[in-house]
């Protein structure tokens, strides 16, 4: 459970660093492009591989990294676009709420447990995801249920294509390897984005967006990293694993929020916490 934790800190710290984004008008594209590189070589020195990067095409799991790193871009887009036309909250539920999808995969794909405990427990996180995410908007979301749909799948498919490829390609000795690989086609794939973006923006490259990037590099690569070394622990399933580390997030998120940022919690946002707690509680019990 201590590789699970690790994950919940450091994905929660991203939460954290994009909230300074806001605060220090980063550009986030370009920090979001630069964090990709510096995950990338982070995941090299780590692993000491600069020297098999070109055995990268000749592992067993590079098209499953290729794939990764392109929907780590997509998705990252979809987000914003959700959150442009269907509001913060919006985007929020989606994204956490997708979690449903790995949790079903794991059960039929890898024959998972399902008992009446853990089905309840699962049922009871999911409603705490929705509730402490939601937010009271002051606008109405105009937007339809095309972008919310996509970041549903999207973020779903990311978790259970991780699984897959964990399970069936990855050797424990290579996580490193593998983790700066698939930042490093995340990496590529916004390259060539941003360089587009840039000829028509015309827009240079910020040294806070350097800054920025950087800080958000390193804690979002080893929250993939010590995301995949807890689905390597035997015993744990990844239904149970996934459930605990989305609304683990959720709450430690919310936590953060209330105490450094001072953002004000609806009574459904402190049920749902509440719940969430004890949904988790629920879940590694059963």
């Amino acid at each position: 459970m201590t590789y699970l934790l690790l994950s919940i800190l450091f994905s929660t710290s991203l939460f954290v660093i994009f909230k300074y984004f806001e605060v220090y008008k980063v550009n986030t594209l370009q920090a979001i492009v630069v964090n990709y590189i510096v995950a990338f070589v982070l995941g090299m020195f780590s692993a000491n591989t600069f020297g098999k990067l070109a055995t990268i095409p000749l592992q067993p799991w590079v098209y499953g990294a290729m794939f990764l790193g392109f929907l780590f871009i997509v998705i990252f887009f979809v987000m914003a676009r959700t959150a442009q036309e269907n509001g913060v909250s919006v985007a929020s539920v989606a994204g956490k709420m997708s979690v449903v999808i790995p949790i079903i995969f794991g059960i039929v794909l890898y024959h998972e447990s399902i008992t009446p405990l853990k089905a309840f427990g699962i049922g009871i996180a999911l409603i705490a995801v929705y509730l402490s995410s939601v937010k009271e908007e002051k606008e109405k979301a105009n937007g339809g249920l095309l972008f919310p749909i996509l970041l549903f799948l999207g973020s779903g498919i990311i978790d259970t294509t991780l699984k897959y490829v964990e399970t069936n390609f990855v050797q424990v000795t290579d996580v490193a390897f593998f983790s700066g690989s698939l930042f490093g086609f995340a990496a590529i794939f916004g390259i060539l984005i941003l360089v587009g973006t840039q000829l028509v923006s015309r827009k240079k490259l910020s040294f806070k967006s350097v800054l920025g990037g950087i800080a958000l590099g390193i804690p979002n690569y080893y929250s993939i990293v010590f995301l995949i070394k807890a689905l390597q622990t035997k015993g744990v399933e990844s239904s149970t694993l996934f459930t605990i580390n989305n609304v683990g997030v959720v709450v430690v998120s919310t936590i953060v929020g209330l105490f450094l940022f001072k953002e004000e919690f609806s009574i459904k946002n402190k049920i749902g916490i509440a719940l969430a707690i004890f949904g988790i509680i629920l879940v590694t019990i059963a």
